[in-house]
């Protein structure tokens, strides 16, 4: 039988079997899943996106401002 496929914890970087077995992966345990959350929540992280994309995706659905 072959190895199963090992990853990093993305937080802490252990060793992680990827198998159905590991409940949380990628991470090892869900104390790594939940600060990584925490990263999420606070906007630690982000996904990049150019300065006025939001604004040029919806500029098409509402009114423009009245002043």
């Amino acid at each position: 039988m072959s190895q199963p496929m090992t990853v990093d914890c993305p937080t802490c970087g252990a060793p992680v079997e990827w198998t159905p077995e590991s409940k949380f992966r990628p991470f090892c345990s869900d104390r790594c899943k939940l600060i990584d959350l925490g990263a999420w929540a606070s906007e630690e992280h982000a996904i990049p996106v150019a300065p006025d994309a939001e604004d040029e995706l919806f500029s098409g659905d509402f009114d423009p401002r009245q002043h």
